[in-house]
């Protein structure tokens, strides 16, 4: 989804409504449908699952989006706990390349491994969600909040994914895993500066 437009979508969400909004339903879910989309290193590789669940056909193409978010929660669980992790912005970082690049080279990996792959890096990004969980924010609501985002970036990524059907669409899937890739690869040099 172009950029421009969903910021001109969010600016017609009336912010006033929530201004007094503490802990319930309506802050808890708001600040989890936003959270994903605040940092380009999450928008990315969720696009990228999507992608690749597009490029490896069925049951890929839902089994990857479905995973991600059941993964991603139990992260956010471990994020709300305080579990100790090992540095999650670098796993953040490695996800994005890894799933651009296995984007970008078409890989068809079994279906296990592709799910593993996805489920792994699905724990790092809950967690990140997890620990960034607002103070006022009912969890469970914050939580479906950023399920729900996640599941829609997902959406886009196979909705980009399922243009690979066809022999340019196949060249700008792969293209769109090398910017994906690229992007983690900054995020990763960032987390390690």
């Amino acid at each position: 989804m172009n950029r421009k437009l969903v910021f001109a979508l969010l600016m017609l969400v009336p912010a006033r409504a929530w201004a007094h909004v503490t802990g319930d339903v309506a802050g808890g879910l708001a600040s989890g449908f936003l959270h994903p989309v605040s940092g380009l290193d999450h928008v990315v590789a969720m696009v990228a699952v999507g992608m690749w669940g597009a490029q490896l056909g069925k049951p890929a193409i839902w089994i990857l989006p479905v995973t991600f978010p059941i993964v991603m929660a139990f992260g956010g669980v471990l994020g709300v706990r305080g579990v100790p992790m090992p540095p999650v912005e670098i796993g953040i970082a490695l996800s994005a390349i890894v799933l651009g690049a296995v984007v970008a080279l078409a890989l068809r990996p079994p279906l296990w491994a592709a799910a593993s792959i996805v489920g792994v890096f699905a724990i790092f990004h809950g967690y990140a969600h997890g620990t960034e969980l607002p103070q006022s924010a009912t969890p469970l609501a914050y939580g479906a909040g950023f399920v729900l985002t996640t599941g829609l970036l997902h959406v886009s990524g196979i909705a980009i994914g399922l243009v690979n059907k066809w022999p340019l669409g196949a060249k700008v899937v792969r293209a769109s895993g090398v910017v994906v890739a690229a992007v983690g690869i900054y995020f990763l040099v960032q987390a390690l500066s």
